[in-house]
């Protein structure tokens, strides 16, 4: 649990009161929007062809600190032409203080990119559209049945769990 200080602060929990999530920082890591054939892209009168390509990344900052990368390439194309490739890498540092590994292994894989993913739709909107494009909305996202699906293909292969890579930096 959080506590609520003087000011009206969220002050995140620390171990002796009891598990914790809490979103320290959001920020956009990365961002880059191509559109390589324009202005002759504009007068294509062929239907656009979309490829969406999402990423998740996970970095150990700490003992308690974790930041989630949510990576989303999309690619417009207009027959043979590229009209647009948008890049976005959505991040935020996640504090989990008091949690088992699996409930930790959980929250990196699920509710962190649902943290993230508004932001990451919003910003693919605005990129596309101030490149002179009809707004395109990136349709919600199971993270869920993606965990899962991410789950099986660890056990299968013997892999670890989100949690266990080695601290880089400080937080």
């Amino acid at each position: 649990m959080s506590e609520e200080n003087t000011n009206g602060a969220i002050a995140p929990a620390d171990a002796a009161t009891g598990p914790a999530f809490t979103v320290e920082k959001i920020y956009v890591k990365d961002v880059s929007f191509e559109s390589p054939n324009a202005p002759s892209v504009f007068n294509e009168a062929v239907q656009p062809e979309l490829q969406l390509n999402l990423n998740q990344r996970v970095q150990r900052l700490g003992e308690n600190a974790f930041e989630v990368v949510l990576a989303v390439t999309l690619t417009c194309k207009a027959g043979d032409k590229t009209a647009y490739v948008a890049e976005i890498q959505q991040a935020g540092v996640f504090g989990l203080i008091g949690l088992e590994p699996q409930a930790i292994d959980v929250l990196l894989g699920t509710q962190c990119p649902n943290i993230l993913f508004p932001y990451v739709r919003q910003l693919c909107s605005d990129l596309i559209q101030a490149g002179g494009f009809p707004p395109f909305f990136l349709q919600p996202i199971n993270f869920e049945g993606l965990y899962a699906e991410t789950l099986r293909q660890r056990q299968e292969e013997g892999g670890t769990s989100l949690a266990d890579s080695e601290p880089a930096g400080n937080a």
